[in-house]
């Protein structure tokens, strides 16, 4: 199997404060900025697309059924933790097939040392159909520090994804 031509990603933000206009969301053109960085360095073509919806599980859905299908890589911020409208982690959870536990449980632990509330984040990455999904917390901060630790690994997990062997032959 081949790499596609152009990556698309769809950034996901949820937040019922920047749906509504009440908050500006700055976790989302984070992610953006940090994945246009990241492709123009391997030299990968990106498209982005942006979509900002309140925590709100059918609207979640819709998009994942939706742009799962044509979207290579969909990254969603806020909605990871144990609150009452902390939704994003239920959704995506019911949706993939497989889960990638390692990346995510390796950040909580890495940053939960330090910061011990980071250890309440349920985020989770996985693979539904052939798109990646990441489900990441929704402060600017948290979006830094996980985007840092999945873009080390972002390209080894394409080429597993895609059937490339990358591993030298002994």
């Amino acid at each position: 199997m081949k790499l596609p031509d152009k990556f698309k990603v769809l950034i996901v933000t949820l937040s019922d404060r920047a749906a509504d206009g009440r908050y500006q969301d700055l976790s989302g053109p984070k992610v953006k900025d940090m994945m246009v960085a990241y492709f123009n360095d391997t030299g990968w073509s990106l498209e982005t697309k942006t979509e900002i919806i309140p925590d709100d599980k059918s609207k979640l859905r819709h998009l994942l059924n939706k742009y799962s299908q044509t979207y290579n890589i969909i990254i969603t911020t806020g909605g990871t933790g144990i609150g009452p409208r902390d939704i994003t982690v239920d959704v995506v959870n019911a949706l993939i097939d497989s889960e990638i536990p390692g990346i995510m449980d390796y950040i909580r632990i890495k940053y939960g040392m330090q910061k011990p509330n980071a250890l309440l984040s349920r985020s989770v990455a996985g693979i539904m159909g052939k798109c990646l999904i990441y489900t990441l917390p929704g402060s600017v901060k948290a979006v830094s520090q996980y985007m840092t630790e999945i873009l080390k690994t972002l390209q080894h997990t394409i080429y597993m994804q895609y059937g490339i062997d990358v591993h030298k032959k002994h």
